[in-house]
């Protein structure tokens, strides 16, 4: 399972920080874990499956 950063999160969804931040907090985007910082970190595939329905309910 490849973990990925907020910020990469970011990048890939192309949102802000503050965007996958509020995701999770809302429990929209589930992390598995945390960094040593405490910061989330998210499954690709959790990642690649919440891009697809996003997309398919008109955009993120």
């Amino acid at each position: 399972m490849a973990l990925m950063s907020v910020t990469e999160v970011a990048e890939y969804l192309s949102i802000q920080e503050v965007r996958v931040q509020r995701l999770e907090r809302e429990s929209l985007l589930m992390s598995k874990e945390n960094d040593e910082n405490g910061n989330p970190m998210f499954a690709r595939e959790d990642v690649e499956k919440y891009k697809e329905l996003a997309e398919r309910l008109g955009g993120i």
